[in-house]
Formats: structure tokens, sequence, C-alpha cells
């Protein structure tokens, strides 16, 4: 079945209707990401360890809730003769919304995911260099770790060791 047979066995409005139904719940699970992310990387600069636990599990739900409304959107394209992807979105949005006015608004959630996913990238830098240093404590107390990451002349990463033992425990 091709896009325009698939497009005549529903109706236009009521597909446009439920389009915005979903990318309205997705703005919302956008929004409340967002902020969520913001409040674990508070929490992360704080080292709030159960607090970072809750809030980890509050951004994990509303990650599951964005990919709920993902998987109904291209189950919803599919059904219609789309393909489930973002043209296959873009012809359906077109079909189903000549005035072009719920294209805006999945241009608007494209832009806060991308927001989001800097913040997630953010809040990661963070966590992974809080984990190199803590390594290299312990390496330091430990004198398991005597190897030092640099950047060669030529940009290249070489290791260095340390002639000596700081501690041992």
């Amino acid at each position: 079945m091709n896009s325009k047979e698939g497009a005549k066995q529903l109706d236009p409005i009521l597909t446009r209707q439920h389009v915005e139904q979903l990318l309205g719940e997705e703005w919302r699970n956008l929004v409340q990401l967002e902020i969520l992310l913001t409040r674990e990387y508070e929490l992360l600069e704080r080292g709030d360890v159960e607090a970072i636990e809750a809030a980890g599990n509050a951004r994990q739900e509303c990650i599951s809730g964005l990919l709920r409304i993902d998987d109904e959107r291209r189950s919803l394209c599919r059904m219609l003769g789309f393909n489930a992807d973002a043209e296959g979105l873009r012809l359906l949005l077109r079909w189903c919304d000549p005035a072009n006015g719920l294209a805006t608004k999945w241009s608007s959630c494209l832009e806060k995911a991308g927001n989001c996913q800097l913040l997630n990238l953010r809040n990661g830098a963070l966590v992974t260099a809080r984990l190199r240093r803590v390594e290299g404590l312990l390496g330091v107390l430990t004198g398991s770790n005597r190897n030092t990451t640099v950047y060669s002349a030529q940009g290249g990463v070489t290791r260095q060791t340390s002639g000596h033992t700081l501690a041992q425990a």
C-alpha cells in the first residue's frame, strides 16, 4: 500500500487531532525532561547521592514516555502508509495539516529535544570528570594506577608512568 492509499483510509482531520495530541504530550515531556536534567546537574554538583538516584529514576520515566510517544507516532505513519522516519512524518503532517501548524509544533519539539540532549551531555561530562578524578585519587593512594594519560606533540595519547608510589594501603 502506498501513502496515498493508506491516507485515504483515515480522516485527515482525525489524524491531525491525534498528531496534535501526541505533539502536545511530547512537548510536556520534553519540558519536564529539561527541568529534570537541570536539577540533576545541580545535584551532581552538590554530590547528593540519594537525590541523584531519585532524579535519575524520574528522568528514566520521562524518557520512557518520550519513547512511547515516538513509537506511537511511527506506528501512525506506518498505518497510514508513510515511512516511519522524519520524511514520512513530514509528508503525514503535510497531508493532515495543510495549514502547517503541526509542523511548527514539531519543529519546537525538535529544538527542545536538542536542548535536552545538550543538557544530558553536560551532565555526562560532569559525571565522567568526577569519575576520572576519583580514579586518579585512588590510583595515587593505592599506587595501582601509576600511568598518566597525556597528549604527545603529535596530538596522540601516550602514557607516562611515575617512578614512585606516593602511598600504599
